[in-house]
């Protein structure tokens, strides 16, 4: 039997990012996929490519979910964008009744330190409900910075001190995500467990960001973890396909390009 993995996340409509990204992913890793969509996420071509979200209903959330771990043996999952505390409450609720081995969280914060309110309380309540769920973490550059509660992250050797402190405050494995963002030539993610810090290498692609790079990484870590790989097993193999996924990147009429993970071959 294909192992399977679910991943609860928005609907990007482009395909170039959330749970299409993440069902792409799994299938091209070998895992059956499954999906239960929390919102609806379109870019707007009229505003400047702004994201245009609409939440889904909890119940609706929660039907999906129980059909997939109905239909099938599920211990792995991948959380993505929930977007609305409403929708992380109910999410949070559904982890809590099932006992998934492996949750991996991309941790989506949407609070960017100025607007309050309604994403900071989104903000909040991911941390303070998703995040002790969590098994396997994810986060980008300003993640990070967020989660650890440093001021800044300029190096490697701050991405692994951040790394560490996010796995103490959580007890959750860590895999950092430098990207592009700090300096050098290559892009350096560090995976840190609580034992063991790791860093992981590959020569910079460009210097933009690429659309779904995270969602891929995360579905990635997540489609390994499944098939029983260990933690520091996944997130290289992780690696190498959103490498793979950027390399091979999918151009359109945005000003940004799209993951493409068909041409990875592990």
């Amino acid at each position: 039997m294909t192992h399977v993995a679910l991943t609860i996340a928005g609907s990007e409509a482009s395909g170039g990012a959330g749970a299409q990204a993440d069902i792409k992913t799994f299938h091209q890793l070998g895992t059956f996929g499954a999906a239960a969509l929390t919102c609806i996420v379109s870019f707007d071509p009229k505003n400047d490519w702004s994201h245009r979200f609409v939440p889904l209903e909890p119940q609706l959330i929660l039907d999906q979910i129980e059909a997939s771990t109905a239909v099938h043996d599920i211990d792995t999952t991948k959380i993505g964008m929930l977007g609305t505390p409403a929708t992380i409450e109910t999410v949070a609720g559904a982890l809590a009744e099932r006992s998934f081995t492996n949750v991996v969280l991309d941790p989506v914060l949407i609070c960017k330190g100025n607007e309050g309110g309604f994403a900071q309380d989104t903000d909040d309540a991911l941390k303070a409900q998703i995040l002790p769920l969590a098994t396997f973490v994810t986060p980008n550059h300003f993640e990070t910075l967020a989660l650890s509660g440093m001021e800044s992250v300029e190096t490697v050797e701050e991405l692994a001190e951040a790394a560490k402190r996010i796995h103490e405050a959580f007890d959750v494995i860590v895999l950092a995500k430098g990207g592009v963002v700090l300096e050098g030539e290559d892009a350096v993610d560090v995976f840190y467990d609580g034992e063991q810090t790791v860093e992981l290498c590959s020569p910079k692609i460009g210097q933009e960001r690429v659309n779904g790079a995270g969602c891929t990484l995360a579905a990635a870590v997540t489609a390994e973890l499944a098939k029983g790989a260990t933690p520091l097993e996944a997130a290289r193999t992780a690696k190498a396909v959103v490498t793979s996924s950027i390399e091979n990147r999918q151009k359109g009429h945005t000003p940004f390009d799209s993951v493409y993970q068909g041409k990875y071959q592990g």
